[in-house]
């Protein structure tokens, strides 16, 4: 038996009043999903462990049968891995988003849906200008920026202390900015609370120096010339030193190889950690405009090799951040019929079995615009399943499923017992 996940990120929601009441699971055309609902079982999904944000790196993470207690280390390391970076042992790692600021809030996390060849040169004009005179002043190379993807880029500091506060920008949408800066961890004495405190002031000039370096940049010039949101702040978040953590392979004999398919550079981290071969698509953006069909092939392609492929699409959750709900169900209806379809399609005609799961990470419902990290709705389908009540797949019919609510890593225990 093959295994493959499908995961929507963010594709769960709240009830919505402008679609009566329902939730966007509820209310969206998605065929594909609900046959597999019908014809397979069902139950929902604790992904975020007491005491850990509701983020894609930690609900990813679980999903895949990690104990956040013992591997966790933040964003920061996961995106490293994905860009090719390798962490030194005294390297800080923290994920850099650029962000639009207007008015004192924070407008978007993603700085007005920056491309990456524009970010990358925003990244390399930061190198020089801020990270450059930085590491002059402390007589050692002490900062370096990495160019990611889209807005989500990396900050490396030398002997960075990851006991700090730092404020997800996806979580706080048109709140003010100043009052989020990072902070220590409360708690720290000594030593520990002077290295932190080092870290979070050094994060902090560097947010502050970044914000006049980008006003001047003739990117962000043009753009207010054209009156669009400019790409005028760096926001450094979840950061952590590199992550010691086991491969699927060592923690399921079942899995031989696997591979994961994502346009993220956190999914991808994780995946490399995890040891799955890391497929990049073509046209793969982790936007609504993404390549459906061409993820779908690549998953098809991957399961005629390998034993486990992981399929991440990031769209659903970017339109729940911007708070745009025709785009969001969209996104959920493009994923049902140009993605999970052909693969559905192809792989029900096999000799060799493929069980299909289908869930997302976490919610990210469109009129708060944060991740909330409430259980999510899960399928599991494979031929020859005896299904269960659930005639379709959202939020509420999956509480009827058969397998109850499972939590963490009990999922992918359930899933990788179906052989």
């Amino acid at each position: 038996m093959k295994h493959i996940i499908i995961l929507g990120d963010g594709m769960a929601d709240l009830p919505v009043e402008r679609l009566g009441g329902k939730t966007l699971l509820q209310y969206a055309h998605k065929p594909m999903m609900d046959q597999l609902a019908k014809e397979g079982r069902c139950g929902r999904l604790v992904t975020v462990p007491e005491g850990f944000p509701p983020g894609s790196e930690v609900a990813n993470t679980a999903i895949l049968g990690y104990d956040l207690n013992k591997v966790y280390e933040g964003r920061g390391p996961l995106e490293a891995a994905s860009i090719g970076y390798e962490m030194a042992d005294d390297d800080f790692a923290i994920r850099c988003n650029i962000i639009t600021l207007e008015d004192g809030k924070i407008i978007t996390h993603n700085g007005g849906n920056l491309e990456t060849d524009d970010a990358r040169v925003l990244i390399n004009y930061l190198n020089e200008n801020l990270a450059k005179p930085v590491n002059e002043r402390e007589g050692c190379e002490r900062v370096k920026f990495i160019t990611g993807i889209q807005y989500r880029h990396l900050l490396v500091i030398k002997g960075g202390n990851k006991h700090i506060v730092c404020a997800p920008p996806h979580d706080h949408p048109n709140e003010e900015w100043r009052s989020l800066l990072v902070k220590p961890e409360e708690g720290l004495v000594g030593s520990d609370f002077v290295a932190a405190q080092q870290t979070a002031d050094l994060i902090n000039k560097m947010i502050l120096k970044s914000q006049e370096l980008l006003a001047q940049h003739p990117f962000n010039i043009e753009r207010a010339k054209k009156g669009e949101r400019q790409a005028n702040s760096i926001w450094p978040w979840s950061g952590g030193y590199r992550p010691s953590m086991e491969t699927l392979m060592q923690q399921y004999p079942e899995i031989k190889s696997g591979a994961v398919i994502s346009a993220v550079d956190l999914i991808q981290g994780i995946g490399k950690y995890a040891g799955l071969r890391i497929i990049k698509v073509p046209g793969a953006t982790g936007l609504a405009n993404t390549n459906y069909e061409g993820k779908a092939q690549a998953a098809i392609d991957a399961l005629e090799k390998d034993d486990f492929v992981f399929v991440h699409v990031e769209a659903s959750d970017e339109a729940g951040h911007d708070g745009d709900l025709e785009l969001k169900l969209k996104t959920i209806e493009y994923l049902d019929q140009r993605l999970i379809k052909p693969i559905y399609n192809k792989v029900a005609t096999w000799n060799e079995p493929v069980c299909i799961a289908v869930l997302p990470d976490h919610l990210t419902p469109v009129e708060q615009r944060i991740h909330v990290g409430q259980p999510v709705p899960f399928i599991i389908w494979h031929r020859g399943i005896e299904p269960d009540s659930v005639q379709q797949y959202d939020e509420v019919s999956c509480v009827s499923g058969s397998y109850g609510l499972l939590k963490l890593n009990e999922f992918m225990q359930a899933f990788m017992a179906i052989q």
